[in-house]
């Protein structure tokens, strides 16, 4: 090839099929890129939107919620943030379907708090800007470097939300930078994972400054125009070499 284009730096250092005798000159970064309009607000997931805070506040006293999306597979690491919510005062909307959701809800009643994990199943693509616009911080506590970047991550900053993500040392974290986007936490450590999520949600100006730097990291690096024209000026650069 005489090219190879990745989503993040990252992508190059940790990935095991890459070879490291790759030429510099060969790699190149281009970020994947959205269209955010569709999780702008409309009349329809405004209302949701509001019903889903209602619900958290009979749930919860704190009425917060807290919003993780994905296929409940075992890489994805919903178990850790299950077992994290015994130590929060928030309301767990998991959304996604997969091969764990039954263990999932079992390990909620083990552990007394189905009160408080609302398992939504496949939620449609129409009402996604409900739960991101809803939730107060959005979790991805991933356990494998099979989430290489964490696409709903972006989804959540576009949003104005600060996320909590682990610290898997891939595009993960080049997308959510802990400290200024969000936080990062170690691999399948539930009380850090509760400390960090009770750090945003007890800190009402941490979380807002953190949200409106993600939204502004978002749209800024990962737009779709963005991506289109880094792709185009590549091709236009291999074709006249």
């Amino acid at each position: 090839a005489d090219a190879l284009v990745a989503a993040t730096p990252a992508h190059f250092t940790s990935s095991t099929q890459i070879p490291d005798s790759l030429p510099v000159s060969k790699q190149h970064v281009i970020p994947y890129g959205r269209d955010f309009s569709d999780l702008v607000l409309t009349a329809s997931t405004a209302e949701l939107c509001t019903s889903l805070k209602i619900k958290a506040n009979s749930a919860t006293a704190s009425g917060h919620i807290i919003f993780a999306l994905g296929r409940q597979v075992y890489y994805k690491g919903f178990d850790v943030l299950i077992d994290a919510m015994q130590n929060i005062d928030a309301q767990l909307i998991l959304g996604g379907d997969g091969p764990l959701k039954a263990e999932l809800q079992q390990q909620a009643e083990r552990l007394g708090i189905s009160d408080k994990v609302t398992f939504t199943g496949s939620i449609p693509e129409a009402e996604l800007a409900a739960y991101f616009n809803a939730c107060d911080v959005f979790c991805l506590p991933s356990v494998e470097q099979s989430e290489a970047f964490g696409l709903v991550q972006l989804e959540a900053m576009a949003c104005g939300k600060p996320v909590v993500c682990t610290q898997l040392n891939n595009g993960v974290n080049v997308v959510n930078q802990a400290g200024v986007t969000g936080l990062a936490v170690p691999v399948r450590d539930a009380s850090a994972l509760a400390e960090a999520l009770n750090t945003l949600l007890n800190d009402d100006a941490l979380r807002s400054k953190l949200g409106q730097q993600a939204k502004a990291h978002a749209i800024s690096g990962y737009s779709l125009t963005a991506m289109s024209n880094s792709h185009a000026t590549l091709y236009h650069m291999l074709l006249s070499t």
